[in-house]
């Protein structure tokens, strides 16, 4: 099916609510996902730790394309939770799961804030219209690809400047550069010593970083997380 058709499903009544915060009910987005792709199949990823917090990873592959999602272990009121219990941390991994079905379009307009979904050329500037991926691509291959660009991107950026400026790779997908973006920020953010070098890092990687808000602001809305939690520690 294409991005637009699964954008267009009304998910409303399947959205669980707590406080303010919606959430898109991970058992009936496993059901419809399995409905239109039965091949479909998900994997996590190994979880991060970021000082006492922790973020989940979950890859959906399905209709010829990967999506990978992140989600940091949440309290109802979305704050990153210290030294989460096992319930906590499967809670974040189902929510996960329904937020990386969402970035093949099902349900993805809650995460944008909106009510309802929008019909064809009315999406807001969050939501990009997916390039499907060769059905031979597996997970491997994208991690491979990630990892050799990112380190040929280093090598070359650390010549340059003070900081690495996150430089994705030119002609793919744009949810497989969005992921380099955000796999890159998070790899360097922990690592940057000061909280004046934290500042200038982010200076440095605005254009990436307005990239990944874009395309999905609850990944954007993550990196910000991290960044304020090392800005805090490192006070």
């Amino acid at each position: 099916m294409k991005y637009a058709e699964l954008a267009a499903i009304n998910v409303n009544e399947h959205v669980e609510k707590k406080q303010n915060l919606s959430y898109l009910s991970w058992a009936w987005a496993v059901d419809q996902l399995l409905r239109r792709d039965d091949a479909a199949f998900w994997e996590y990823g190994e979880a991060k730790t970021y000082g006492e917090t922790m973020m989940v990873f979950c890859t959906v592959s399905a209709f010829g394309r990967i999506r990978t999602a992140q989600l940091p272990v949440m309290d109802h009121r979305n704050k990153a939770i210290s030294n989460p219990d096992s319930f906590q941390v499967n809670v974040a991994m189902q929510r996960c799961l329904a937020k990386a079905i969402a970035l093949h379009g099902i349900g993805l307009y809650i995460y944008a804030g909106e009510d309802i979904p929008k019909e064809d050329g009315e999406a807001k500037s969050e939501v990009k219209v997916e390039v499907t991926l060769p059905d031979t691509r597996v997970h491997q291959d994208l991690v491979d690809l990630r990892t050799q660009l990112a380190k040929d991107a280093l090598e070359t950026e650390l010549e340059k400047k003070p900081y690495p400026e996150a430089v994705p790779p030119v002609g793919k997908d744009e949810a497989v550069c969005v992921d380099w973006i955000v796999t890159f920020m998070n790899e360097w953010l922990p690592s940057i010593e000061t909280k004046d070098g934290l500042r200038e890092f982010w200076k440095i990687n605005k254009s990436a970083l307005s990239r990944v808000k874009a395309f999905s602001y609850p990944m954007y809305e993550a990196l910000e997380t991290t960044f304020k939690q090392q800005a805090k520690e490192k006070q």
